[in-house]
């Protein structure tokens, strides 16, 4: 097509403003990823976190045990609930012991009760749903006591939804930044042409022929940017691995095809800004 091949020409013509170009916008999409790559892993963080939330349901001594079966099995059909567990009074002994080596000395006999260990499904995790689930539990009779952690469950809950909103805020601040900056080193390129443009207008070209060109230059110029950055957040990643010695997780080929389309999309949009106001002035 002549505005592909338009594109490249420009390419061709102006290698260092081109490279300018797809630098700035492969340095503004590296910010946002790399701001991206700490939301990620946050987010996994506290999936993590959240995946460990159970409701456990201390049963009073002397309770049948074939009560306790009946009554998880009941618990088990209820839509929230992915499993439950009987741990027996060895089992909790053993528990502790394990958990708590440094004090295994200190538990003798079989002093902890039995319980009844509640798993939640995913989605079903926030504190108003434990807290019911928690509530239906407890009404059983042979229940002495609960705990499913009311506090630090609902601060983690707290914690999501302002990772959730800072996230979004700071994510929409970087890509109006990068596409300020886009726009700029696209506008250089279009006033490197406008003696070109200005004698395709007096030749009779449509608005729209005389954009074409320029934004597909966007639209590519974009997509490399995109690539570099990913090369780059991910160069980033893996030094930080290196120094700090933990594992951190990576965009998944989803997010990273995002990622490149989100740069095209910016450097199309810095194109057409650009070139329109360009073509006012002409």
């Amino acid at each position: 097509m002549p505005s592909f091949k338009t594109a490249f020409i420009a390419f061709r013509r102006a290698p260092l403003l081109s490279a300018l170009s797809i630098t700035t916008i492969a340095f503004s999409l590296f910010a946002f990823g790399l701001f991206g790559l700490v939301a990620l892993n946050i987010r996994n963080a506290l999936e993590k976190v959240e995946e460990r939330v159970e409701i456990r349901a201390f049963i009073a001594e002397g309770t049948p045990l074939e009560d306790i079966a009946a009554a998880a099995d009941e618990i088990k059909k209820y839509p929230e609930v992915s499993r439950v567990d009987i741990v027996t009074q060895e089992q909790a002994l053993a528990r502790a012991k394990t958990e708590l080596g440094e004090f295994s000395d200190v538990f003798e006999g079989a002093f902890l009760p039995a319980s009844l260990d509640v798993k939640l499904k995913d989605g079903h995790r926030d504190p108003t749903t434990v807290k019911r689930v928690a509530d239906e539990v407890r009404a059983r009779p042979f229940v002495d006591d609960i705990r499913f952690g009311e506090e630090w469950i609902t601060q983690l809950y707290r914690l999501r939804n302002i990772a959730g909103v800072a996230g979004a805020a700071l994510g929409l601040a970087f890509a109006a930044v990068a596409v300020i900056i886009i726009g700029a080193t696209i506008r250089m390129a279009v006033l490197a042409r406008s003696r070109e443009i200005s004698i395709m207008r007096l030749v009779g070209a449509t608005d729209g022929f005389i954009r074409r060109p320029f934004l597909i230059e966007g639209a590519i110029k974009g997509v490399l940017g995109g690539l570099l950055a990913l090369l780059l957040t991910y160069l980033a990643m893996r030094m930080l691995q290196q120094y700090l010695h933990f594992e951190t997780a990576f965009f998944d080929d989803r997010l990273a095809s995002i990622g490149i389309l989100f740069g095209a999309m910016m450097g199309l949009l810095g194109s057409a800004v650009s070139v329109g106001r360009h073509l006012r002035k002409v």
